[in-house]
């Protein structure tokens, strides 16, 4: 094979998260993101070195024997959100779950396999969306919604979204175009100029509240309150309780604000989750399948089992979900979070939860780990939900040191996971039950949490 040329091959395995080796009638072999098993394929080598080869997914010739789904989202293949939905949702499960345990199993842990859970929804399951502002082709007419597979620059426009619900879709449809009839442009990411930059839109699961934040820079000059007005006045059959403008200058292409203006309402929503209340704003972290996270957390739960009269540290603790879930039943639970708003927002919502044996660590889990005991308490269990890259090695080492009898690992990356496990292993730790939660229904994403237990040494 060579750079730059274009072949056909058939798609193989696939390798997590969306990894898939296409073999050409040649036998020759290339690794193609998004290419599902089954597929005849047509692609471009973008990487070859050493007789290895990557190469790029141009289109799909012939469907798999898996795609058998019926009612397939329309933008699905176009738009970059979702990989499996063309799969029943019962083959998404079984590929998701085979992928799993063929890296768990690579650690050589006799463990007990719990399987995959399911999410409670399998379509408008999502409470959060960052829309993009853009145009599908050059020159195009404005267009507000999701990068298109493989772009960087091309805006599909997704009014027909399946993994969110009617409430997302008519505000999306509206704002493209409210800001069409306006004639404002959208925020070139190349050349730096234009106004238009993302349109975040988040809607409790729980409570129905609404928010929608505009993203512009600073160089917007029309007065929104007509816009503010037409969106109150969209049939919704949630509540809108909260309208902002968000102004972000940063060349950088992700939702930020150098300020936050409230239009409408107030600057955040409130989402239950058991039987617990949180306060959520612009930029809180909160599980974006709010009923797919009370399965993961009930998951949680059962594998840490009593935490009566224990202390408990929660690392990478973001917004303090976990930590106050097992509150009620624990002598003291420890969050560590390295993000300040995160940090914030925890102890907002253990006082909105009437929580007062939570408490919360601003900082990086590596710098304030030696120190967390003499103001927290020797931890007796621990649960780990890092980003995705995993844990620092020297993190993960001081981790160990405390020698809790058990640990809980939650991962939205099983490779990081399974290079953490052999860490974990060597420091004297077994994996003794582990499953999977399908939080992300229709894409490549899934949750893996595993139990571990220290070894009877001697």
């Amino acid at each position: 094979m060579k750079k730059g040329q274009i072949y056909q091959g058939v798609a193989g395995e696939i390798r997590f998260p969306n990894r898939t080796v296409v073999t050409t009638e040649e036998g020759e072999k290339c690794t193609v993101a998004n290419a599902l098993t089954g597929q005849k394929v047509e692609f471009r080598v973008e990487k070859a070195k050493n007789g290895r080869y990557e190469g790029r997914l141009l289109k799909v010739i012939e469907k798999s024997e898996l795609e058998t789904a019926k009612d397939v989202c329309p933008h699905f293949g176009i738009c970059g959100g979702c990989l499996y939905q063309s799969m029943p949702y019962m083959n998404q499960l079984r590929l998701k779950e085979y992928q799993v345990r063929s890296l768990l199993d690579q650690t050589g842990f006799d463990y007990k396999w719990e399987g995959i859970r399911t999410s409670p929804n399998q379509f408008g399951y999502r409470n959060k969306m960052e829309f993009s502002f853009g145009n599908e082709e050059k020159d195009g007419p404005l267009t507000v919604g999701l990068h298109k597979r493989g772009g960087f620059y091309d805006i599909v426009p997704v009014k027909d979204c399946r993994i969110v619900d009617e409430d997302f879709r008519q505000i999306l449809v509206h704002t493209q175009f409210y800001f069409r009839m306006m004639n404002v442009p959208f925020y070139h990411k190349l050349r730096h100029e234009g106004i238009l930059r993302h349109l975040l839109v988040r809607k409790a699961t729980k409570t129905g509240e609404i928010m929608v934040a505009l993203v512009t820079t600073s160089g917007l000059t029309l007065d929104l309150s007509s816009y503010v007005e037409s969106l109150c006045n969209l049939p919704l059959s949630g509540e809108l309780v909260s309208i902002l403008h968000m102004i972000n200058d940063n060349p950088a292409d992700m939702v930020a604000a150098d300020e936050i203006r409230v239009l409408y309402g107030r600057d955040y929503i409130y989402e239950g989750l058991f039987d617990l209340k949180f306060k959520i704003t612009p930029f809180s972290f909160f599980q974006t399948n709010t009923l797919g996270a009370e399965v993961l957390y009930e998951t949680v739960r059962g594998y840490i089992g009593t935490t009566r009269d224990k202390c408990v540290y929660d690392l990478y603790s973001g917004t303090g979900t976990i930590a106050q879930v097992l509150a009620p039943a624990a002598k003291k639970v420890t969050g560590v979070e390295i993000v300040e708003e995160a940090v914030e927002a925890a102890k907002v919502n253990t006082q909105l939860n009437g929580l007062t044996n939570c408490d919360f660590v601003c900082g990086d889990v590596l710098k304030v780990i030696d120190d967390l005991s003499d103001k927290a308490g020797k931890p007796d269990l621990i649960v780990l939900d890092p980003p995705r890259d995993g844990i620092h090695p020297k993190a993960l080492g001081k981790i160990i040191n405390f020698g809790v009898d058990r640990i809980v690992y939650i991962s939205c990356k099983p490779t990081s996971l399974v290079r953490d496990l052999e860490i974990l292993k060597a420091g004297g730790y077994v994996m003794e039950r582990a499953a999977c939660v399908d939080m992300f229904v229709g894409t490549q994403n899934i949750e893996t949490v595993a139990l571990l237990s220290r070894k009877e040494i001697g």
